[in-house]
C-alpha cells in the first residue's frame, strides 16, 4: 500500500496513467440505476474537456493569495491542485482523535501520492507495478485540507477503499476517520454522503491491521479524493490505502485494450484453501495418472501435511541419468502468489502432455519435476481468512511458532569461510556437501518443523537445480544470501559458481514479461533494472541461514530466490495476468537443469560409484554422485577440466566441452581401485586386517636375532 504522509510544502504528484482495481458484484449496481451520484457526475463536464479559464478556481488560473509566507520555489503546489471551495465542516472528534479544527485552511491541499488495486500502477505499457512513496517536508501540518487524490484515467465504478496508518517501527502514525469524494474533472467534487450528511467513515485504530470501508453505493467517476478528518492524538497525518473498484469498458480506449492481458489457459485460477489445494491436487493426479505421483514431506506445526506433486514419466522412482528439479512456495504463508502460480503450473503440465504439447512432453520424460506450493500452510490459512484486500504484512508471515522459514536453516556459510580464513588448522571444512552442526540438530533447536521436513527432503532427493517463489518484488536473487564482511549489511558476495548464478537467474528474468522492462516502475524503492531484473542475495539484503545458501553448501542443488510479484496476495482476478507473466520463465527455468555436465562414474566392474566427487578446475566447489554413481554439474558453455574421484580409486581427469544448444554433455568416468583398497578387500574378505610394513620389518628382525642369542647359550 503507498503511504499518504502530513507534510506541508512538498508536493509530490505521483501521476497514475491505469488502474487494475478489485471488484465484487455483490457490490456492483445495474448501469440503468441513475441515482443521485451518477446523475451528479454524468452532468459534469466530460474528463477530456478543459474547464472554464474564467473559473475562480480552474486549474489553469491562479488562486488569490493569502498573507502567509510563500514556500521556497523548489517546493510549489503546482496550480492544478486545489482544496475545494466548500469549507469542511466540524466533525466531533473521539478523545483519541486529533482536533480537525486547531489549524487554520492551508493555502493548497496537498497531493500527498496516488495508489490503485493492492498498490499497482500501470505504465504506459499497461504492466502493473507497486508504487511506494513518503512525501518529506521541513515542515508537517496537520489540518483538515489534507488529501490524497487518485486519477484512474477513464470511468471508473468505485466500491470502497481500505487503510493502515505508517509503516514504520519507531513512529505511530493513522488516520481515524475521513471522508471519500469523487470528481470527473479533478475540480468540481462530490462528497460520499450519508443520507443528506456527509459520511464520515470510520478508520484505523491502529498501524497495522487493514480497515475496509464500503462505499453506500458504487460511484461511477474518474477521480477519487480521500480527505482525512481525524488521527491518532499522538501521531500525525500519515495512512496507506488501497481503491476498490472497476474500470468501465471503454470500447474507444484502444490504448486500455491493447494492454488488457488474457489468457487461453483453461486453468482454476482462484486462490485455494489448503483443502482445496488438495482437491485440486487429487484432480490433476486423475487427469494424469501416468506422470503424476501426490506425496507430502511432513507436517506443518499445526499437524497440516506438505503436500507435493511429482511430474515424471516414471512417478515415484529415480531413473539413472535424469537430473531431478523442484519448485516450492509458501515459506512466507502470506506471499501467495507463488503458491497458485504452482497449482496452475501442475495444471498447465498435465494439459498440455495430454494434448501432445513436444515441448512439455520432452520435459517430463527427460526430468523428474517436484512442486511443493506450501511450506508453510499453517501460515497461508491465516493469510487465507482475511483475503488479498485485508492480509497485512505480518499475518501469516511466520509459522505457527513465530518462525521465519527463509532464514531457518543452518549457517554453513561461517563455517566454510573461517574454515577457508584459518587454512592451517587440523580441522578441515570441504567446500561442499558440509555437514550440519551437532547444536542445529538438538530438540532445544529453534527450528520449524516445517524447515527440519524440507532440509530430510532435499537430503533425500538427488536434486540440481531449484527454485523458491517468494513475493513483493519482481526480481530474481541468487546466493550468497550472506555477507562475509561481519561489519557490513550488504556486500555483493559470489559463490565459486556466480557465472552459472547469473545466467540462471537471468534466465527466468529475461523471459517474464515485466522483470527486465525498463519501462516499468519498481514494485518499492529498489530498482534492479540495471542488473536485468536480477540480484546477489547478500548485496539487498544480508540474510544468515538461508535456503539459498544451505542447498549450495550442504547439497548438490543450485537454488535462487525467485520474486515473482509486486503484490504478496494479489485478487483473483489478476492471477490470469499474472500467470501469463510467469509462464513462460517457469518453463524456461526447469530447462536449465539439463544444462551443463552430466555422467555416471563406474568402477572396472560397471557398477556404479556413490558419493563420488566431481571437481572442475578453477572452480572451488564440488559436487558428488547419486546412490547410482550418476551426477549433473551445472555449467556455462565452454570447455572444463573435471575430475572425478573417490576413497580408494585413483583419480580421473578428462577434458569435457559444453556447448550452446540445450541439452547437457554426457561426461562418464571409469576408475579404478588404488592398490592398497585392493589388499583391504582382500584381506577383509578372508576376516583379517593388512599388516603394516614398519611392523612386519619389525617382526623380521626379532626372528633374526632369536636364533643367535640360543646358539650362545648352548655353548
Amino acid at each position: 500500500m503507498i503511504p499518504l504522509c502530513e507534510k506541508s510544502q512538498l508536493f509530490l504528484v505521483l501521476w497514475v496513467f491505469g488502474l487494475a482495481l478489485l471488484v465484487d458484484s455483490i457490490w456492483g449496481l445495474p448501469m440503468e440505476d441513475q441515482d443521485y451520484y451518477l446523475q451528479e457526475i454524468i452532468n459534469r463536464d466530460h474528463y477530456y474537456s478543459f474547464p472554464d479559464p474564467d473559473d475562480e478556481f480552474s486549474p489553469f488560473t491562479e488562486q488569490p493569495k493569502e498573507e502567509e509566507t510563500e514556500p521556497p520555489a523548489e517546493t510549489e503546489q503546482p496550480q492544478r491542485f486545489r482544496h475545494a471551495k466548500k469549507e469542511l465542516k466540524p466533525k466531533k472528534a473521539n478523545k483519541k482523535d486529533k482536533s480537525t479544527l486547531d489549524t487554520p485552511p492551508a493555502k493548497n491541499g496537498n497531493r500527498k501520492g496516488e495508489k490503485n488495486k493492492k498498490g499497482t500502477e500501470r505504465t504506459p505499457d499497461g504492466d502493473y507495478e507497486r508504487q511506494n512513496a513518503y512525501e518529506e517536508s521541513r515542515e508537517r501540518r496537520n489540518d483538515p485540507y489534507q488529501w490524497i487524490e487518485l486519477d484512474a484515467r477513464r470511468l471508473t465504478r468505485f466500491t470502497g477503499v481500505i487503510t493502515q496508518g505508517r509503516n514504520s517501527l519507531w513512529l505511530s502514525d493513522w488516520v481515524t476517520s475521513y471522508k471519500v469524494m469523487v470528481s470527473n474533472d479533478s475540480h468540481t467534487w462530490i462528497t460520499v454522503k450519508n443520507g443528506s450528511e456527509d459520511m464520515i467513515f470510520v478508520g484505523n485504530e491502529e498501524k497495522e491491521i487493514p480497515v475496509l470501508n464500503e462505499l453506500p453505493v458504487p460511484l461511477v467517476a474518474r477521480y477519487i479524493r480521500i480527505s482525512p478528518r481525524t488521527w491518532y492524538e499522538e501521531g500525525s497525518i500519515c495512512m496507506r490505502l488501497e481503491i476498490l473498484g472497476c474500470p468501465l469498458p471503454d470500447p474507444n480506449n484502444y490504448y486500455h485494450r491493447r494492454n488488457e492481458m488474457m489468457t487461453t489457459d483453461n486453468l482454476d485460477f482462484k486462490h485455494h484453501n489448503y483443502k482445496e489445494m488438495r482437491q485440486l491436487m487429487k484432480v490433476v493426479n486423475e487427469m494424469c495418472p501416468n506422470i503424476t505421483r501426490i506425496y507430502n514431506i511432513g507436517k506443518s506445526h499445526q499437524g497440516l501435511k506438505l503436500y507435493a506433486v511429482e511430474i515424471s514419466d516414471n512417478p515415484g522412482e529415480h531413473e539413472v541419468g535424469e537430473p531431478e528439479f523442484r519448485y516450492m512456495a509458501g515459506a512466507h504463508g502470506n506471499e501467495v502468489l507463488g503458491r497458485e502460480l504452482l497449482l496452475l503450473l501442475m495444471q498447465f503440465m498435465c494439459q498440455e502432455y495430454l494434448a501432445g504439447n513436444s515441448r512439455i512432453k520432452r520435459l517430463i520424460e527427460d526430468t523428474r519435476i517436484h512442486l511443493l506450493p506450501s511450506i508453510n500452510p499453517d501460515g497461508y490459512e491465516k493469510a487465507y481468512e482475511v483475503g488479498s484486500e485485508l492480509g497485512g504484512w505480518s499475518l501469516g508471515r511466520w509459522t505457527e511458532d513465530g518462525i521465519d522459514i527463509n532464514n531457518n536453516f543452518p549457517d554453513l556459510n561461517t563455517l566454510l569461510w573461517e574454515a577457508e580464513d584459518r587454512w592451517k588448522v587440523q580441522k578441515k571444512v570441504p567446500n561442499h556437501h558440509i555437514p550440519i552442526p551437532d547444536w542445529y540438530l538438538s530438540e532445544n533447536a529453534t527450528v520449524a518443523v516445517e524447515t527440519r521436513a524440507v532440509i530430510a527432503w532435499m537430503e533425500k532427493n538427488p536434486f540440481v537445480l531449484g527454485g523458491n517463489l517468494q513475493g513483493g518484488e519482481l526480481v530474481v536473487a541468487y546466493p550468497y544470501d550472506m555477507v562475509r564482511s561481519t561489519w557490513k549489511t550488504q556486500e555483493h558476495t559470489p559463490t565459486p559458481d556466480d557465472h552459472v548464478f547469473r545466467w540462471l537467474a537471468y534466465s527466468y528474468a529475461s523471459t517474464h514479461r515485466l522483470m527486465t522492462d525498463a519501462w516499468r516502475r519498481v514494485c518499492h524503492t529498489e530498482d534492479f533494472q540495471k542488473e536485468d531484473g536480477t540480484v546477489n542475495g547478500a548485496s539487498w539484503h544480508t540474510v544468515a541461514g538461508s535456503i539459498n545458501d544451505f542447498s549450495y553448501l550442504h547439497t548438490n542443488c543450485f537454488e535462487l530466490s525467485i520474486y515473482v510479484g509486486c503484490d504478496k496476495y494479489p485478487h483473483e482476478s489478476e492471477l490470469p495476468e499474472e500467470w501469463e507473466n510467469n509462464r513462460e520463465s517457469l518453463i524456461v527455468f526447469m530447462e536449465q537443469v539439463h544444462r551443463g555436465i552430466k555422467g555416471i562414474v563406474k568402477d572396472l566392474h560397471g557398477k556404479g560409484i556413490p558419493n563420488a566427487i566431481i571437481s572442475v578446475e578453477g572452480v572451488n566447489h564440488d559436487i558428488r554422485t547419486g546412490t547410482d554413481g550418476d551426477y549433473w554439474r551445472l555449467l556455462n558453455p565452454g570447455e572444463y577440466m573435471v575430475t572425478a574421484k573417490a576413497e580408494g580409486y585413483t583419480a580421473s581427469t578428462k577434458n569435457c566441452a559444453v556447448g550452446y544448444e540445450m541439452g547437457a554433455t554426457r561426461c562418464d568416468f571409469t576408475i579404478s581401485k588404488t592398490n592398497l583398497a585392493r589388499i583391504k578387500e582382500i584381506m577383509e574378505k578372508f576376516g583379517k586386517q593388512p599388516i603394516s610394513l614398519s611392523l612386519r620389518r619389525l617382526r623380521q628382525r626379532v626372528g633374526q636375532r632369536r636364533p643367535q642369542y640360543r646358539l650362545l647359550s648352548a655353548v
